[in-house]
């Protein structure tokens, strides 16, 4: 049995079905699930990691764990490291031998920013220290950051954003999937610590673009001003995630702009690009 924790998000709900699809058992936790999000004989738990005692039974007859922290993680019951030792001593008590963490780009790339170095690196830590056989993936930006697109996109074709010329090379969801579903199932990925991206960088003009086209229509993109930008994700981001967030797409450091081997040589194959990742979903955008 493996564990799929986030098994409803952009990363998890496709793991899921890649783990079902090589006939693996799983279990598919997230805080709000049930059956009809996930592939049939697809065992479902409704649960929240920062309530270990609610996890604990996703672990009963699992063998391996994956282990993705969202980002509004908050425990009445101690810091998110503490937390999450407690779910690792759990499982490991259990005979779960192997975890796969999801975590960020930003513990290399921002180690001083709490929101995308710090707290990551804590809960980093806590899975080295588990006793398992771990594997760390550090993606940078998603493709599905895009989604925040949607709404404006659908209503006026039309994207609002700032930086309009630096590129980030952000990767599908679906590869992260791939890397995770073969550390979960083979040998050979204990102690390594995997950075992935897309295959090239990719502006938020260059990005609009491939949406339109994936629609069949023009995208109007108006190049918002920082302060614009910072205005409107107050509304929906803490502070802090927004200043750094702000940092990262307009003045992203060499080494987050920097394209990592690992996808194309864990998977046999490049990264898929921001195009065919709009293509695919272009039905959200419609």
């Amino acid at each position: 049995m493996i564990v799929v924790t986030g098994a409803t998000g952009n990363v998890g709900r496709t793991l899921v079905r890649l783990l079902t699809e090589a006939g693996e058992p799983v279990t598919a936790v997230s805080r709000k699930i049930t059956e009809s999000d996930v592939p049939p004989g697809v065992r479902v738990l409704a649960a929240d990691l920062a309530d270990p005692a609610g996890f604990r039974p996703a672990l009963d007859g699992a063998r391996a764990l994956f282990l993705l922290i969202s980002g509004d993680f908050v425990s009445a019951a101690g810091s998110p490291a503490d937390v999450i030792g407690r779910v690792l001593d759990d499982a490991r008590s259990r005979e779960v031998w192997r975890v796969v963490l999801l975590s960020s780009q930003g513990v290399a790339t921002r180690p001083g920013s709490a929101s995308h170095g710090s707290t990551a690196r804590s809960i980093e830590d806590a899975v080295r220290r588990s006793g398992m056989d771990w594997t760390i993936l550090r993606p940078g930006g998603f493709a599905s950051n895009a989604y925040a697109w949607a709404e404006s996109i659908r209503a006026r074709r039309a994207v609002d954003a700032p930086f309009a010329e630096v590129g980030l090379p952000f990767i599908d969801p679906d590869d992260i999937a791939e890397v995770a579903a073969l550390a979960l199932r083979e040998d050979g990925h204990a102690g390594q610590v995997y950075e992935l991206t897309g295959p090239a960088p990719t502006t938020p003009r260059q990005r609009a673009e491939a949406i339109g086209e994936a629609l069949g229509e023009p995208i109007r993109f108006t190049e918002q001003t920082r302060e614009e930008a910072r205005a409107q994700m107050l509304r929906f981001m803490p502070e802090p995630v927004v200043e750094t967030t702000l940092s990262i797409l307009g003045e992203p450091t060499p080494a987050e702009v920097r394209i990592s081997p690992d996808v194309e040589r864990l998977l046999g194959r490049a990264p898929r690009t921001f195009a065919e990742w709009a293509r695919r979903n272009a039905a959200a955008f419609r």
